[in-house]
């Protein structure tokens, strides 16, 4: 027998390969950070033996979701400024309020919240992008979550940094300081077009090819951001911009990308760059219907993000699951766009693949991370189970997440988080939140 440091028994495995293949009673072996075997219960327990053994019957095993664009210190702004316009909720509240109480300390306590909740609800691995953006990364260290993060860049200043090269010098800083950790990577984070000059968006692009790092941004949410760009870029599309500064890539990542058409779709998927859909806060601004059938049509991989949580305002994947699938159906008049089976997909093994981390994470195959998540199906709305996809999209919470692993070990037991104390966050969040109610003058 060969000793391994875990066993997962038991369970309905949904590997998520590229055979979507289901083992209806299977066990996972890991050793160490890394998943050695998965196969039926019975063949695997005669070759693996554990002493530790987390017995899933009645559960559904699968890899962890993965959240690709999220700005988890914004926590602390959850409902403070809703049912406004974008551009009036980021220039005259959400702009504001950052400038006045973001700092090191908000933005650790801000993200030690977003990964309490991502975890509960079943995230393993995000991708953020925001301001002190190594507290983010020690925040995520101490949950033990897997993330990939990146300090916003602008032309103007930020509470962390006064001007665009301080910004550069903040991101290499990062990138050095995490190279090696095996749950802490980076990326560079250019704001958007609309508040990024082209000396700067090229200086970002040249950090990024210098360490062959992903480069994301906010892209073409909004009409009016559209029609914007292509005034100001003299382009018809904004899109053939980005190619003419050489971002298009397989490194390129682009958040929203509400207003794209044909062309710029097509562009993407030539390049190889990616998308990711965040359907909740696009319905939210009512910014529009990102074509994502279309895209994925076309072959461009589309991953799905939550945004951040004062334009959505909750961090579960599994919402955005099913928010992403019946929005298409209802803009294309089509019950058949958007099936349960793409939607999973978008929001595992492809995510990992948006992040250029599907050679680690998005399914339970031997040599992939053990980011795993442990749903239980032994509940009245989660009865009786035809298909795991449409389960998955359709019925399971957040709150059915029973177990986490992530790289190897058990962050959440039988919905306790096992790393972090999520009351003292809870009660710190609370503190701060008051003194910005009493500032902003909220009643």
């Amino acid at each position: 027998m060969i000793e391994v440091d875990c066993l997962i028994s038991g369970g309905r495995i949904l590997v998520m390969d590229e055979k979507e293949t289901l083992i209806p009673r299977g066990t996972i072996a890991i050793k160490g950070e890394n998943i050695v075997a998965v196969g039926k219960k019975e063949e695997i327990e005669n070759l693996y033996t554990s002493r530790e053994i987390l017995s899933v019957e009645d559960s559904l095993v699968m890899p962890g979701l993965v959240n690709c664009h999220t700005h988890a210190p914004m926590t602390y702004f959850r409902g403070l400024a809703d049912d406004l316009e974008l551009m009036d909720w980021l220039n005259n509240y959400i702009f504001p309020a950052e400038a006045a109480f973001v700092n090191r300390e908000f933005s650790y306590m801000g993200s030690l919240l977003a990964c309490a909740e991502m975890i509960k609800s079943g995230t393993t691995t995000f991708c953020d992008m925001y301001i002190f953006e190594d507290e983010v990364a020690k925040a995520a260290k101490k949950a033990g979550m897997r993330c990939r993060i990146g300090e916003v860049l602008f032309d103007f200043p930020s509470p962390n940094v006064k001007t665009p090269a301080e910004g550069l010098n903040y991101t290499e800083m990062l990138i050095g300081k995490w190279a090696h950790d095996p749950l802490v990577s980076i990326v560079v984070e250019p704001h958007s077009l609309y508040t990024c000059s082209e000396s700067l968006l090229k200086e970002a692009k040249k950090l990024a090819d210098r360490y062959s790092i992903p480069l994301a941004m906010h892209y073409l949410e909004t009409k009016s951001e559209r029609e914007q760009l292509i005034k100001d870029k003299g382009r018809n599309t904004p899109t053939s911009y980005l190619q003419d500064i050489d971002y298009l890539s397989e490194r390129f990542i682009a958040f929203h990308c509400v207003w794209m058409e044909d062309s710029d779709i097509q562009m993407f998927a030539d390049y190889g760059s990616k998308i990711v859909h965040n359907p909740e806060s696009n319905m939210k601004l009512a910014s529009g219907a990102a074509p994502v059938p279309k895209m994925l049509t076309s072959g461009v991989t589309v991953a799905l993000g939550t945004d951040g949580c004062a334009s959505n305002n909750n961090l579960d994947m599994f919402q955005e699951m099913d928010t992403a699938a019946k929005l298409h159906k209802v803009v294309h008049h089509d019950p058949t766009v958007m099936d349960a089976r793409t939607v999973v997909r978008m929001a595992t093994c492809d995510g990992a693949k948006a992040l250029c981390l599907d050679n680690t994470v998005g399914a339970l195959t031997p040599g992939m991370k053990a980011d795993i998540i442990i749903i239980n199906l032994n509940r009245p709305h989660l009865t009786p189970l035809y298909n795991e996809y449409s389960h998955i999209v359709y019925a399971v919470n957040g709150s059915d997440v029973d177990t986490v692993l992530i790289n190897g070990k058990v962050i959440m037991k039988n919905r306790t988080l096992l790393t972090i104390d999520e009351n003292d966050i809870i009660e710190m969040v609370k503190e701060t939140s008051q003194k910005i109610r009493k500032s902003l003058k909220i009643t």
